[in-house]
């Protein structure tokens, strides 16, 4: 086999065990209602059903990158796909809510060895900047395309399935990409220095610590009767954790981040991109999903086929952006990229009831936004990059995707249960459980057990505070997404200012 053959198809490879990570992220969106019923789970276990995988992913793709250049980028593709084939049987057949969030989990350990990994193979296969340019972009559209892909998938499942089999399709997946890449991948080269360097447990623990910490803080503050003190002691620990894990990466020798590299303006403008738009893409489609299940009367199918259009754009964004990067540079289509996701989401509530080629635009819109801001984002890292720092770079990037998509189910997830709460006023005479208030799944299920005309009346009083928090959340995403756009465009200005010193220093 030619090289030019064999790179195009270890890119192949590993887009499709990245395609199995980012579904893995949002899949149970459209299967969390089935699920949540089968499994009597609570409202705390539906968060960490959810969080559990995306939290661990990020807790751990920091460390997992180190040892990919210690060990060898293959070597840690390869054992993360296995794990990650195992902990998708063991979440298939959980009996308990417990259960499964222990296997998603394990799940999140095996896709943080995956992760870095992947996006190392291709910036070690494409040493051409032009093909490495298109490589990147058909990653990053796999990555935003996959994550918009998860309600689809599950959906479709559903229609036909029990709600495991999310999980158990991985597993078939799992042993082609494995039997592929024995084949076809040639072994990794271990760098020199990071071979020597001792691996950093205890900074992946610190970091997941803050992590976890930090959602508890912000799922807390969104309880209808949050606890002051316990907020504030998760607040200060994930505060403290943070501390200790960039005082120790400060003083080590062998940093899994070694903030130096945020000091080009052009990577810190990509990694504030990658975490927005996840943020964006994430948060916001687990809300809308939940609303054309919950309040509209869609099935997890239609739901899903509804969504499809965002998948599909960026799937057609990723590589269209790439082919535009050499000519343009990073900046200017992370900036077209940030402000049409704005301009969508902006759309998207203003026709959050409007069917048709309308809405099909609006999620398409949505899609090509996200798609061209993950590949400029990760361009721009990768870039700006050192090669013996590839692992290391790709797990920063990777990180940003997986806390931008934490932040937006919690902050996100959040601003929807503190709107719906203060917007659930239900009066005294339905005679409705006062959980009716903590979220529209509990209102609804109170109201199978009210008379038919109180049902009814609860059931629209649900519908009306969710769509009012629904709302809430979409001027939250702009805003969010508007704020980043003009801190690239600052960051920007820095690095003009920048080059003009080193350019006067030399002359």
């Amino acid at each position: 086999m030619t090289q030019p053959t064999r790179k195009w198809l270890t890119l192949a490879i590993v887009s499709m065990a990245l395609l199995l990570i980012v579904v893995d992220m949002t899949v149970l969106y459209t299967a969390l209602p089935t699920l949540t019923h089968d499994l009597a789970a609570s409202s705390a276990s539906k968060l960490w059903i959810i969080n559990a995988y995306t939290v661990v992913v990020s807790g751990f793709l920091l460390g997992m990158g180190a040892l990919g250049d210690r060990v060898g980028y293959r070597r840690m593709f390869v054992t993360g796909l296995a794990l990650f084939g195992v902990a998708s049987l063991c979440a298939a057949f959980a009996p308990t809510a417990g259960a499964l969030i222990a296997a998603r989990a394990l799940l999140g350990v095996g896709a943080s060895m995956m992760m870095p990994a992947t996006l190392a193979i291709i910036r070690l296969s494409f040493t051409d900047e032009r093909e490495r340019a298109v490589a990147i972009g058909v990653w990053a559209s796999v990555a935003s395309g996959g994550a918009a892909l998860g309600p689809v998938v599950g959906g479709v499942l559903l229609e036909y399935f029990w709600w495991g089999s999310v999980f158990l399709i991985n597993v078939p997946v799992v042993l082609l990409a494995l039997a592929l890449t024995w084949w076809f991948i040639p072994h990794t080269p271990k760098s020199a220095d990071a071979a020597k360097r001792p691996w950093d447990f205890i900074g992946s623990v610190q970091a997941l610590a803050a992590l976890v910490c930090l959602v508890l803080t912000i799922k807390e503050f969104a309880k209808p009767a949050p606890s002051g003190t316990f907020a504030m002691v998760t607040g200060v620990l994930a505060g403290v954790a943070m501390v200790l894990f960039v005082r120790r990466q400060r003083r080590s020798t062998a940093p899994l981040v070694d903030f130096g590299l945020f000091r080009n303006p052009y990577f810190s403008g990509g990694v504030i991109a990658a975490i927005v738009a996840s943020v964006a893409l994430i948060g916001v489609e687990l809300v809308f999903s939940q609303r054309l299940q919950l309040v509209v009367g869609l099935t997890p199918l239609q739901a899903g086929l509804t969504l499809l259009p965002i998948p599909l754009a960026a799937f057609v964004a990723g590589p269209l952006a790439g082919l535009l990067l050499a000519r343009v540079g990073s900046r200017p289509i992370i900036l077209a990229g940030l402000l049409s996701t704005a301009l969508a989401l902006c759309a998207l509530a203003l026709t959050a009831d409007v069917h048709g080629p309308l809405k099909v635009a609006v999620l398409a819109l949505l899609g090509l936004g996200v798609g061209a801001t993950m590949t400029a984002a990760s361009n721009a890292v990768m870039g700006n990059a050192p090669v013996e720092r590839a692992g290391m770079a790709a797990s920063i990037e990777e990180v940003s995707y997986e806390l931008g998509g934490v932040l937006g189910i919690a902050v996100l997830g959040s601003v929807l249960s503190w709107r719906y709460t203060a917007s659930m006023a239900i009066p005294d005479s339905l005679g409705a459980p006062a959980s009716a208030s903590d979220g529209i799944d509990a209102a609804l299920l109170a109201a199978e057990t009210l008379p038919a005309p109180a049902s009814a009346q609860l059931v629209a009083l649900a519908h009306a505070a969710f769509d009012q928090a629904f709302m809430a959340v979409m001027v939250a995403a702009v805003l969010i997404v508007v704020a980043a756009a003009g801190s690239v465009v600052a960051l920007g200005w820095r690095a003009r200012v920048l080059r003009a010193r080193a350019a006067a220093c030399a002359t």
